[in-house]
């Protein structure tokens, strides 16, 4: 690590290829850098793809001439892809700056050269390099990411350290019940059995509603999918029946979550001969998921909704699994992300459709919104604002329960207290809509990139983010109901049922031991003027975007309603990967990490709520315009 004393000869460049989408965490870096007073020049798309085509002498050149014009002294690569090629890249880069003179001696221009990535290629350039690149393999908090960079303590601005306080506290508890491990004592649960306990009537409001054996404990579920490329189709789901009895007769498992395959979703009950499963368990009958559930018994189940025919394959969830509720993705799952084969007024169509059904099964609806906006690019206010409009339609379609699941670390560089703000905000948003006919459940989880890709550390990690989720509505003895608890190793590998086990056990400690210390009034403050402040701004600005959305676009709540929302920009998706006109105004937006947060910004300025507004505004003649084609079609 070079410790970078003079801020006013130091310019960052950050690089990476043009076809790695990742790029959250690189404006999240540059903004932080930005915040300590350092210049950053994030590489214009000539450079990135120079970067990805580096073996031809003219894409080096390409690369060279951005770093002496722009008089670039420290470089920060990224590449989250294939670790063989990014071992690739990073040599054959400098080699080159070498052979230039512009980088390996005491007078060169370039000083430093950090890497970002997955671990098994940090690991390789760590010892390529002898340990002079520095890496970043994941999940490094803010100050560490800082300090790594080589920027001085004393050189990191007061609103980062405060700001980072809390994160820091957390992982000092993390660390604390880690250390200790007293977590490796806790014994399941013992829950009060009810008549339909563990049959195939038994449902999610039965299990939340006798879960008072003297204290409620929230429900955990957890995601659960071995897949190899080595066994047979037959021999996976074999595995997996037998990881199901593991998980059910251990007993800390309340709802378990199959991690079916791609093609369970989008092509259930074809013929997959010749089509890549690309990992999941591979179901492919109705009697195939109805002898997973034998197999969870006495746990409830889950699974992900179709692609494709909806309403379908809910009805079948409902008749094999005895669906513990059902998640839609409105938005997603289609030709968005392509993850299904809808086009996205059809799926949105079908989707509420499904809603529809589901609500004559009285099954609850999670919507696994939010996050999926989230991870392309958006910023706070989208991400609650995306959340709402989900809930209000379900109810508008005769959904009775609404499952409001609340991924937190995402992005990853999000501070604590930001995500304590949002998830607030999003919550009283929320349960304003509840009655006597619709009901708010809370589920709460770990950031899906949010681990780091080291299990002791990722262990602290874990134990960390409960606290957060029980810092949340901290007064409220039944919040969160639900826990989906993400294992430690998923930076990793898949979790075997054992590991599953294991971080059920750091997050039961972590509950009782962090409630126990809050009853002490040993547990940070998480009613600071900060926090309220952040709270108070963000409900302010999302109640304004939600009622210019009900004011402008007709009948909202509805298949026509949520596409013009899209199409016209009021949801902002930066990194959309879709190329197509249609979507434009979704993907018009720049945001930018600040003060903790994801923001919309105009020319690096945090963009005024009324400016976006007035744009979306404009824009919905294009959307209406493009829905009426698609509805002649």
């Amino acid at each position: 690590m070079v410790v970078i004393n003079n801020k006013n000869d130091t310019v960052f460049g950050i690089i990476k290829t043009l076809i790695d989408a990742h790029t959250m965490g690189i404006y999240s870096v540059a903004a932080l850098l930005r915040e300590c007073g350092y210049k950053v020049m994030i590489a214009p798309e000539s450079v990135q793809d120079a970067l990805g085509k580096i073996e031809a002498d003219s894409k080096k050149e390409i690369i060279k001439n951005w770093i002496v014009e722009n008089k670039i002294t420290n470089i920060g690569i990224s590449y989250r892809l294939d670790p063989r090629i990014a071992v690739s890249i990073v040599g054959i880069l400098i080699h080159y700056l070498n052979n230039s003179g512009l980088y390996g001696s005491l007078y060169s221009q370039v000083r430093a050269i950090c890497f970002s990535g997955l671990k098994p290629a940090c690991e390789k350039i760590g010892e390529e390099f002898g340990g002079k690149i520095d890496t970043f393999c994941g999940g490094e908090s803010v100050e560490e990411t800082l300090l790594k960079i080589g920027v001085p303590i004393e050189m990191i601005p007061q609103n980062i350290v405060k700001g980072c306080r809390y994160d820091k506290e957390l992982l000092e508890f993390g660390t604390d019940i880690i250390k200790k491990g007293e977590y490796k004592k806790e014994k399941p649960l013992v829950r009060k059995r009810y008549p339909e306990y563990g049959k195939f009537n038994d449902t999610l409001l039965l299990r939340l509603d006798n879960n008072f054996a003297g204290e409620f404990h929230p429900l955990i579920r957890a995601h659960s999918g071995p897949y190899s490329a080595d066994l047979t189709r037959e021999q996976c789901l074999k595995k997996y029946s037998k990881w199901c009895r593991e998980l059910a007769e251990a007993g800390y498992l309340d709802i378990l979550s199959i991690g079916c395959s791609q093609l369970s979703q989008s092509n259930f009950g074809e013929d997959w001969f010749n089509k890549t499963n690309g990992g999941g368990v591979p179901v492919n009958s109705e009697k195939e998921y109805h002898d997973i559930w034998e197999s969870a018994s006495p746990m409830l189940v889950r699974t992900y909704s179709g692609t494709n025919n909806v309403v379908k394959m809910a009805e079948m969830y409902e008749r094999s699994i005895n669906i513990a509720w059902h998640a839609l993705s409105l938005w997603w799952f289609d030709e968005l992300d392509g993850r299904g084969p809808n086009k996205l007024y059809d799926n949105l169509r079908k989707h509420l459709f499904a809603i529809q059904y589901i609500a004559t099964t009285n099954k609850p609806v999670e919507t696994n919104v939010p996050h999926h906006f989230a991870f392309r690019g958006c910023d706070d206010l989208t991400y609650i604002v995306s959340e709402y409009l989900a809930a209000k339609t379900v109810k508008k379609y005769g959904g009775k329960t609404f499952i409001l699941q609340n991924m937190l670390n995402t992005p990853r560089s999000t501070w604590g207290v930001q995500d304590l703000a949002k998830s607030r905000v999003l919550i009283k948003l929320i349960k304003s809509l509840e009655d006597d006919n619709y009901r708010v459940i809370i589920q709460t989880r770990a950031g899906l990139d949010y681990f780091k890709p080291d299990i002791e550390e990722a262990k602290i990690q874990l134990a960390a983010v409960t606290a957060l989720m029980d810092d949340i509505d901290p007064e409220n003895i039944y919040s969160p109901e639900i826990i989906h608890v993400v294992s430690y190793c998923e930076a990793l590998y898949l979790a075997t049922p054992e590991i599953i086990n294991d971080s059920i056990k750091i997050v039961r400690a972590a509950l009782k031991e962090y409630r126990k210390r809050k009853r002490e009034k040993s547990t940070p403050d998480v009613f600071t003027d900060d926090i309220q402040q952040r709270t108070y701004l963000l409900e302010k600005e999302s109640k304004k975007i939600i009622n210019a959305m009900e004011e402008n676009i007709p009948d909202l709540y509805s298949p026509e309603g949520l596409y013009i929302a899209f199409a016209s920009g009021w949801l902002p998706v930066p990194e959309l990967w879709s190329t197509s006109d249609e979507f434009k105004h979704a993907k018009e937006w720049t945001t930018k990490f600040h003060d903790g947060g994801i923001w919309l910004v105009d020319h690096d300025l945090i963009m005024p709520t009324e400016i976006k507004i007035n744009q979306c505004v404009t824009n919905i003649p294009d959307a209406i315009c493009n829905l009426k084609f698609l509805r002649r079609r």
